[in-house]
């Protein structure tokens, strides 16, 4: 694994523009970057793929445990009126579309699971399109090998899987949304309607507080038409909590995330991880934060709901050496053994490792010179070239 400078494509910023790739500078600081990449072989690329595999399928085997388990519903904070709703889209085997594992690797050490990011995971857009681009221009300019290849077939699986929801459940319609003022949400929700339509899977969008309820407690969209299949760009946690969640059970709709993702993307995730495989070479040892027995030394704690870094903080030997600031918190707390990311200069390296419809795919690389990754923290794009 590899950082390797090159130089930037003149025309970027022009091709960002014109694919409608609006976030890649946010807050004037820059977000997309190019002048370097991250350069894997094909076996370190392999060792990925199989690590989130494994991963993601001893996370299905948590929710199994979890849904059937009051205790653990409560632990989770999910709450009561929606531990029905939860548990019955487990049980129908409601289907999902998409999520992200993020990884602590270094090319030479197992991969560390950080978290999951199966709800309403991004840098989605960035992953399967835009740095696939970037390769294929730097192929053409001569700036990369033509062997050079990138592991990366979000896309084609996307739309495969639009095309599988459509023939095989029954989707005809699906109705997308996010909340309002957010560019990045929006432009993924836009690059989801597209691979739809490329599946001939016909949407329409809606912000998420447009959402109506009809005189027989179905959801409606601003026609009036009733909502039967609908991809939200929207946390459960934050679904189960608005007044209309005890209409969730009985509106008859088929979400994308389904509702049992809101045990994957909770932190609490990862102490019953650690307790169902103790010493997995591919997790880190965790606890809920109010467990006496709690072992850890530096650790960093974790909000179960927390996103995009929010309220993280590190601590080492009784001193806190990090911490960002936050919404979250009140719904508690977990905390997990520190892992270093790799380095490389003066910043620190994220791997999100993405699945569709279950199946690893892809890869986005993310770079921060905090210690922790957020919203902000820049995305570089990837190559797998093996040496001659």
């Amino acid at each position: 694994m590899k950082r390797v400078t090159i130089n930037e494509r003149p025309d970027w910023r022009d091709k960002a523009t014109e694919f409608g790739f609006h976030f890649h500078t946010i807050n004037n600081e820059p977000y997309w970057c190019e002048e370097a990449y991250y350069e894997f072989t094909l076996a370190q690329i392999e060792e990925l793929e199989e690590t989130t595999a494994e991963l993601h399928q001893m996370c299905l085997k948590v929710v199994e445990k979890v849904v059937n388990n009051e205790e653990l519903l409560t632990r989770f904070s999910i709450p009561p009126h929606c531990w029905d709703f939860v548990r019955s889209s487990w049980k129908t085997c409601q289907p999902s579309l998409y999520s992200r594992l993020d990884l602590a690797y270094d090319g030479k050490n197992p991969a560390k699971l950080l978290e999951n990011n199966a709800d309403t995971p991004t840098s989605l857009y960035e992953t399967a399109f835009f740095q696939w681009i970037w390769l294929q221009d730097q192929i053409n300019a001569g700036h990369l090998p033509q062997r050079a290849d990138q592991y990366n077939s979000l896309q084609e699986k996307l739309i495969e899987r639009f095309a599988e929801l459509r023939e095989s459940h029954g989707f005809n319609l699906l109705h997308v949304a996010c909340c309002q003022d957010t560019t990045e949400d929006r432009a993924t929700v836009q690059y989801l309607q597209d691979c739809a339509l490329d599946a001939e899977l016909p949407s329409e969008f809606l912000f998420i507080d447009e959402i109506g309820l009809g005189e027989k407690g179905q959801f409606t969209d601003l026609h009036n038409q009733v909502i039967s299949n609908f991809f939200k760009l929207y946390p459960w946690e934050f679904m189960f909590r608005e007044m209309f969640s005890t209409k969730l059970e009985d509106a008859g709709v088929r979400w994308l995330e389904p509702a049992w993702k809101s045990i994957l993307a909770n932190k609490a995730l990862l102490p019953l991880l650690w307790e169902m495989f103790p010493g997995h070479s591919n997790l880190l040892p965790a606890y809920f934060a109010q467990d006496k027995n709690q072992p850890l030394t530096h650790y960093v704690t974790k909000p179960l709901f927390s996103r995009e870094g929010a309220n993280i903080q590190i601590t080492e030997n009784g001193q806190r050496i990090a911490q960002t600031e936050g919404p979250y918190g009140a719904e508690g707390m977990i905390v997990q053994q520190f892992h270093p990311l790799p380095r490389f200069g003066d910043s620190y390296t994220l791997i999100g490792s993405w699945l569709i419809n279950d199946q690893p795919c892809g890869i986005g690389v993310r770079e921060d010179r905090q210690l922790i990754t957020q919203d902000s923290s820049r995305f570089y794009p990837h190559i797998i070239l093996d040496p001659m």
